[in-house]
């Protein structure tokens, strides 16, 4: 979706979500998840008029993703905007942060004692090393001996996939590597554009695939790519996609100079590339390529981090503890 669109989809969710909230009897605690900030006005709704109280999870900053962006521009929608991310973070029971960044941007209102940061979760039954699938492999046109380095999810302006396709006209002449991407978005008709703009004969759009179909083909490639603008306020993502890539152990390259390069690099599990820099991608794609021992050390660790560090079962307690406390903490009051 476009902007306005997206404005409007928010718009309508918030308005029928927040009748729907009111129809509700017998509610201990709401649960409002993020994005866009609006999702806090229905739990806002029940507590004003029920006095039932919630927890906020916060998996974008907003407003200042859309500021930064350049979505949301006019002064007064801004300061509205600010109001309202302070009010619903001071009427919140509690808060849970995805990122370290996150909540940083969020203890710039509220006391650490309120705040809670647990990301998103890896999936390690999901994505997993194995065999790899060369009938889905062949039937989807791709090399059998090609390095492959995939980037799946949404293709959008924050994606950034650009660097990426700049890169891969800086790789055109070398035949045995392949970039593919799996998913869509925005951004999809005009990096199509620009690939047959430069006659780029090794990218891939593969399209959309269920979770079964996406971990097969995550699985016979050789590194994943993580990609966003170079912004500082998306320095504080928390893509599911690198906690996938950790599950399926492979080497991963970001291009945010955020929490997410500390996390690969501290753990061994890739590297990181500047965005703004195409040849750094092209220059450690040649020297790694070849470098098996390197990349099964690499996706040793990833698995490693995802089992040990952000397996769902371990985040998911996490998280239960953070309801238990607060409905604990509810009942006292």
């Amino acid at each position: 979706m476009g902007f306005v669109k997206r404005l409007m989809s928010f718009v309508k969710f918030m308005w029928k979500s927040s009748l729907e909230v009111l129809k509700q009897k017998n509610v201990d605690l709401v649960f409002a998840t993020s994005t866009p900030l609006t999702i806090g006005i229905p739990a806002l709704v029940k507590k004003s008029f029920h006095r039932t109280k919630f927890i906020f999870e916060v998996r974008d900053l907003w407003p200042e993703v859309p500021i930064q962006m350049g979505g949301l521009k006019n002064p007064i929608l801004i300061a509205i905007a600010k109001q309202l991310e302070k009010n619903i973070y001071k009427s919140a029971e509690h808060i849970i942060a995805l990122s370290p960044g996150m909540a940083d941007g969020v203890l710039k209102y509220e006391s650490s004692e309120k705040v809670s940061m647990i990301p998103n979760m890896a999936k390690i039954d999901e994505f997993f090393p194995r065999e790899h699938n060369h009938e889905l492999l062949t039937a989807l046109g791709l090399k059998a001996n090609s390095f492959k380095l995939i980037h799946f999810g949404a293709l959008g302006l924050a994606n950034g996939v650009e660097s990426i396709i700049d890169s891969a006209i800086l790789l055109k002449d070398y035949p045995d590597i392949e970039f593919i991407f799996v998913g869509g978005g925005s951004r999809e008709p005009y990096l199509k554009d620009l690939c047959q703009k430069y006659k780029l004969n090794n990218i891939h759009f593969l399209g959309k695939y269920p979770m079964n179909t996406l971990s097969e083909i995550v699985n016979f490639c050789d590194i994943s790519l993580v990609s966003f603008m170079d912004l500082p306020i998306l320095y504080t993502n928390s893509p599911n996609k690198l906690f996938d890539s950790l599950s399926a152990g492979k080497p991963i390259i970001v291009n945010s100079a955020g929490w997410t390069r500390n996390m690969i690099l501290e753990n061994e599990c890739g590297f990181y590339v500047n965005p703004n820099h195409p040849e750094e991608l092209k220059d450690l794609i040649i020297s790694i390529k070849n470098d098996d021992a390197l990349l099964d050390k690499l996706g040793r660790n990833s698995r490693k981090l995802a089992e040990t560090t952000y397996d769902k079962s371990i985040l998911c307690n996490k998280f239960a503890d953070v309801i238990s406390s607060t409905l604990l903490s509810i009942e006292k009051s």
